[in-house]
């Protein structure tokens, strides 16, 4: 089990590249095993959460072969799939497991998707629910609340589906197994999540329509393999934003990093905070939106957010607190409960995290009350095993009085390998 020092230091100069998205790669990987013939995913996400959905496709009987900066899937087609002979392991990722579950509901064998503790004790049941009235037959740990999931796919039928929480990861696992159903599958939900999979289905010619905020896909269609390109990820981005918008004289240039307006709530946050974020080079790629971001230190003042821009920046609360740690005044969070049941209760986590450093926090049901300009103290912190909790808190670590240590950072692998790399690099071009 690694841990992490980092020295309280600036500024942040220089220009990096972040890992590819890491929701786009598992969508590429997954969509391109079942489309008609071969493809180049070029510019994917490293990480293992994504590496263990691609070993998954592999187990399933999938030719992909695997480069530094690309990866080349042989697609099987919808039918094309083969049982596998162990449990398919998605490790931590929520993603992995939950639109997996969407692709082999489908499948006419037996499949069983698990991972590790964290994974395990996450709610399956959201996505369990639609697949089961589609007609698959899942079972699990309470009655299909918990992984691992045993899945005996079957022919389905499409369904119309209302979430009764906003989530791009059950709205892809339904879509997913839409494409085996026979007829519509229709799918809404309580606020708009983000589109990856609708706009990725879309550049492949699969039928996928929006009527009345409600997406319509029909069943059973045939698809040709294309050639992917993964922007950078802007929830690795994030990180980086903050921390050169926190530490005086700073200013990075992030660059080729996607700017999907279903993710972009966290740009939308901090320009309302203050910070100082220029979008350069704005170009569309695969169908998604790509820019260069240049972000120089700006002082920061805290402010007020509600249920309706949670979706948006749902994985970037934790580089967020961190923000409104060190900002003017009070930051107040409402209708984010689902940082619940995210890698850790996110919202517990970093209460707790940054209550270590000196930070004052409130953690109430679904969010949290922040008093800024903290005066960060030096010292021991947990990850509690959650990637996007040890990055943020080595950020906050370079504003503090002294170093912090951060233990369990083996997690940082799951999503953004040369985190540690490209935050030296920054810091070495400052001096």
């Amino acid at each position: 089990m690694n841990s992490l020092t980092v020295t309280p230091q600036g500024p942040l100069r220089g220009t990096i590249q972040v890992p590819g998205d890491k929701s786009i790669t598992h969508r590429a990987l997954i969509v391109s095993a079942l489309a008609e013939g071969s493809s180049t995913i070029t510019g994917y996400c490293h990480g293992e959460d994504c590496l263990n959905t691609l070993r998954a496709l592999q187990a399933l009987g999938v030719s992909i072969q695997v480069d530094s900066d690309k990866v080349l899937v042989s697609g099987k087609g919808l039918s094309g799939l083969t049982e596998p002979e162990q449990p398919l392991d998605c490790g931590n990722s929520g993603t992995g497991l939950r639109l997996l579950a969407g692709a082999l509901a489908g499948q006419s064998f037996c499949s069983i998707l698990t991972g590790d503790s964290s994974l395990r004790s996450r709610p399956m049941g959201r996505v369990v629910t639609p697949l089961r009235m589609m007609g698959a037959a899942i079972q699990g740990r309470k009655g299909g609340e918990l992984a691992p999931l045993a899945i005996q796919g079957g022919a389905l039928k499409g369904i119309t589906y209302h979430s009764p929480v906003s989530s791009a990861q059950i709205k892809s696992a339904v879509l997913l197994a839409g494409l085996f159903a026979e007829g519509e599958t229709r799918f809404s939900e309580p606020l708009p999540s983000r589109d990856h999979t609708e706009r990725m289905f879309l550049s492949l010619g699969i039928p996928c329509e929006v009527e009345r905020q409600t997406l319509v896909l029909s069943g059973r269609p045939t698809f040709a393999a294309q050639d992917l390109v993964v922007p950078g990820d802007l929830s690795a981005a994030a990180f980086f934003i903050v921390g050169a918008s926190l530490v005086p004289d700073s200013e990075v240039t992030i660059v080729n990093v996607g700017l999907n307006p279903a993710r972009t709530g966290i740009l939308d946050v901090l320009g309302e905070m203050g910070a100082d974020i220029r979008i350069l080079n704005r170009r569309v790629q695969g169908g998604e939106p790509v820019g260069d971001l240049v972000v120089r230190h700006s002082p920061l003042r805290g402010i007020s957010i509600t249920a309706t821009q949670v979706p948006t920046m749902i994985d970037e609360f934790p580089i967020f607190c961190v923000a409104a740690a060190l900002a003017e005044g009070e930051t107040k969070v409402t209708g984010a409960e689902e940082l619940r049941v995210k890698e850790t209760d996110r919202i517990h986590t970093m209460a707790t995290e940054l209550t270590k450093l000196n930070v004052a926090i409130q953690e109430t049901p679904d969010g949290f009350i922040l008093q800024g300009r903290a005066n960060v103290k030096g010292g021991p912190c947990l990850s509690h095993g959650d990637h996007r909790v040890a990055m943020a808190l080595a950020i906050a670590a370079l504003t503090g009085d002294a170093p912090i240590t951060i233990h369990d950072t083996d997690c940082i692998a799951t999503s953004y390998p040369q985190f540690h790399d490209n935050l030296l690099d920054l810091l070495t071009f400052s001096h």
